[in-house]
Order: structure tokens, then sequence, then C-alpha cells
């Protein structure tokens, strides 16, 4: 899959979660080449603590394919996920996650857990989306 694709969808679904006035978080899940969902953060827009990219992204995924076990599927994600969404990932046997943005989770102790390479024009982008939308909810 090429990168600039995933990097750009990534993107694209972390201004979505800007938009809506939530962390600019993206993530999307990849199977066989293929990009099979995409999800964004809606935890304020939906009232709903679960409402994590890397989870609406899980949801999307396990649907389209009918099985919870996501044993062929990798997943992408702007920033580097929390420990709730670490569970739920390795619960549904996602084989490996990629991440743009540390956020130090403590994920560099697991095994199928990679920080993508930062020097790409989309870690800047994305981290400027994140500088903005907390500047502005400091205001």
């Amino acid at each position: 899959m090429n990168k600039d694709i995933i990097f750009k969808k990534l993107y694209n679904a972390a201004k979505k979660s800007y938009s809506n006035n939530e962390i600019p978080v993206g993530a999307l899940i990849v199977k066989n080449n293929k990009i099979i969902s995409v999800g964004s953060n809606n935890r304020q827009k939906k009232y709903y603590i679960f409402g994590h990219a890397e989870i609406n992204a899980i949801l999307k995924a396990s649907k389209k394919i009918g099985d919870w076990r996501l044993n062929e599927c990798d997943l992408y994600v702007t920033l580097e996920p929390c420990n709730m969404c670490v569970n739920i990932i390795n619960e549904s046997r996602i084989k490996n996650v990629y991440y743009l943005l540390s956020g130090k989770k403590n994920t560099n102790n697991l095994k199928n857990y990679f920080q993508i390479d930062n020097n790409n024009e989309y870690n800047k982008k994305i981290t400027d989306l994140m500088n903005k939308f907390f500047k502005k909810l400091r205001k």
C-alpha cells in the first residue's frame, strides 16, 4: 500500500476530527493492501467515551469483514494509541500498529507497535493541527 495515500487519508481523518471540535486523530485499517476502514474521533460530538479514532476504525472494519478478529489487518493512526485503545487493538488481534506522533504511552515495549518515520510532511501537518487544536482549546 502506498504510504502517501495512507498518510493523506490519516490527515484527512484527523482534519475531520478537528472540524468537529475533537482532538485531531485519524486512524485507518488496511487488509490485503487495501484500506477497509477509516475512523475519526467523535467522543465529544456523540458523548461516547469510546469514540476514539482507533476504536471507530476497528468497529467499521469488523462490520465490513463480518468478524471481530482482525488478524490480517494493520492499523495506522496519527497519534500513539492510549492504554484503552491498546487493549482493544490487542483484543481485536490486529497484526501491526503504525503511528505517526508519539504520545509517550509505553507502546515501545509492545512487539507489534511501530512509530513511522517522523521526517515526512504529514508528521508536520498533523503536529501543526494538534498544536492549533490545543491552542484554540486553551483560549
